[in-house]
């Protein structure tokens, strides 16, 4: 049973997903943030009962509603109905959830199947999405890039990283000094030649590094 939120900017469109939602065989629809935080991006609070979140933001800017749910306990992976995202901008929306990004005008085939994908675990873009990858501004020689491998624990804190925790909260989880995190996190960035967390993340994606 794959349970899903919708978040929508109009009655209209939250119908239409909700219809979507409820005709799928083992699917059912979970609490919906309120009609508040939707409009004017209250905070949501609380935990979601949900899979998975599935948000179209219409001609609202998509931070809105991420700040609307920065303050939730447990928040599922978000789905983003939505067209001219950058790879600088998934990078950002990555860190705080958005784990798919499908056109606006997606087929109800699409959206079903990105949602069970994340459901899975998985990332999802569109082939219309821009890749993923290190910034093109960037040019580097091949003696440049560094081609080491990361170790198991350089790993797991990437993946920490794509879910968007900060130095303290990896150092807690893990066990060791925050010291000791910068120091693992500057090996990842020369590793994979990234001038930013992000970018690394972005990298760590698109070799194949991070199972989401």
């Amino acid at each position: 049973m794959i349970a899903v939120a919708v978040f929508a900017s109009s009655s209209m469109t939250r119908a239409r997903l909700e219809a979507l939602v409820a005709s799928r065989p083992g699917w059912r629809l979970a609490a919906p943030p309120s009609p508040r935080a939707e409009q004017v991006g209250d905070p949501v609070g609380g935990t979601l009962p949900a899979d998975v979140l599935l948000i179209d933001p219409g001609p609202r800017p998509v931070e809105a509603y991420l700040r609307a749910l920065s303050g939730t306990a447990r928040l599922p992976p978000i789905m983003l109905l939505g067209g001219g995202i950058s790879a600088a901008a998934f990078a950002r929306l990555l860190r705080a959830g958005v784990r798919a990004i499908l056109p606006r005008d997606a087929s109800a085939h699409e959206i079903a199947a990105g949602i069970e994908a994340l459901a899975a675990g998985l990332v999802v873009l569109h082939p219309s999405a821009p890749p993923v990858s290190v910034d093109k501004t960037v040019r580097r020689t091949p003696t440049e890039v560094r081609t080491d491998p990361l170790t198991p624990r350089e790993l797991e804190i990437l993946g920490m990283m794509a879910e968007g925790m900060g130095n303290r909260a990896i150092a807690k989880s893990l066990g060791i000094s925050t010291h000791t995190v910068k120091f693992h996190i500057a090996a990842i960035l020369d590793k994979l030649g990234a001038r930013s967390r992000a970018e690394a993340v972005a990298i760590g994606m698109r070799r194949g590094l991070l199972m989401m």
